[in-house]
């Protein structure tokens, strides 16, 4: 036998091999799962097509002779031949078109079995029996509930006591620390602290005008009423406050609904916000936590905001 179609038959065989015993051998394998079914019978036909093809045209390599019609342009005095579509290529087109629908409609539909499908469906069920469960909890045990929601997700952040690891993550035993309100000041801020349907980005500094001095807000006042806030709305930088920030965040910084968030104090509202949507500010940018369900975001809400109290 000719070693090209000897050596094409070994590497087609090998290759089916080792296709079988991969898939045959993962976990699922070959027991009537048809996702890896057609994954073994795709991989063969792959594999015996391509070596038929290469056979073919190594053959014809071996064999013909320069022959055929030249197209008119040449390149660096090499020319081409004007071949039509090959007919084996334009049919091989077709049926794995047609292949492909059928795999996408009927061989395995989009809307099919699926182990994250089965996950989402598992987990969705479980939020809704979580949450008409501890529909009614308020108070102290929601409280609870949420500490030890807080210590399964967000200690490895804020710590144990909620103080941030030395700056690594906020401090959430108070609202805001200095360099948490400069920078918001200076560079404004978009965080979805409120509805994101109605929110209002804050401008930075360009946009804040003190009306006390009808003009831009100074370096100066930057640095006292970022004091006055992080020290829990007390202290100098009281009329800087008022003139530049009390419209949006109200005179006892605590905020306006569909306007602002709350500066002074947590809130479980601007808590479950901050979960659902993520924050970015001084420190860096934390991420948003989809997995826990409206009732654990809420609890987590209410246990922040019994630490500022």
């Amino acid at each position: 036998m000719n070693k090209l179609y000897l050596g094409g038959i070994i590497f087609a065989a090998v290759m089916i091999l080792l296709t079988y015993l991969s898939i045959g051998g993962s976990e699922g394998g070959l027991n009537g799962d048809i996702v890896n079914m057609l994954a073994v019978t795709g991989a063969i036909a792959l594999v015996i097509i391509t070596v038929f093809v290469v056979i073919k045209y190594v053959r014809q390599m071996q064999t013909d002779t320069a022959n055929g019609q030249l197209v008119e342009e040449s390149w660096d005095g090499i020319g081409e031949y004007l071949n039509e579509l090959p007919m084996g290529w334009a049919v091989m087109f077709l049926i794995l078109m047609v292949w492909g629908m059928w795999y996408m409609t009927i061989g395995y539909p989009v809307n099919a079995y699926s182990q994250i499908g089965e996950y989402n469906e598992d987990t969705a069920a479980h939020n809704a029996k979580f949450e008409a469960k501890y529909a009614d909890i308020t108070g102290a045990r929601l409280v609870e509930m949420g500490e030890s929601v807080y210590l399964a997700e967000c200690k490895v952040c804020h710590g144990i006591s909620a103080d941030g690891i030395d700056g690594k993550a906020a401090n959430l035993n108070k609202r805001i620390n200095v360099d948490s309100v400069k920078y918001a000041i200076e560079n404004g801020s978009d965080n979805y602290l409120l509805d994101p349907k109605q929110s209002i980005p804050m401008p930075d500094r360009n946009g804040l005008f003190n009306s006390n001095s009808g003009a831009l807000i100074t370096d100066a006042e930057i640095n006292m009423v970022s004091f006055y806030v992080a020290n829990g709305m007390s202290g100098e930088g009281a009329d800087i406050f008022a003139g530049t920030c009390a419209m949006c965040h109200g005179t006892d910084g605590k905020g306006i609904q569909y306007v602002a968030p709350s500066i002074a104090t947590f809130t479980t509202r601007l808590v479950v916000d901050v979960l659902l949507h993520g924050k970015k500010g001084a420190i860096g940018e934390m991420p948003k936590f989809d997995r826990l369900n409206a009732k654990q975001k809420e609890a987590v809400g209410a246990y922040i905001s019994s630490l500022n109290k």
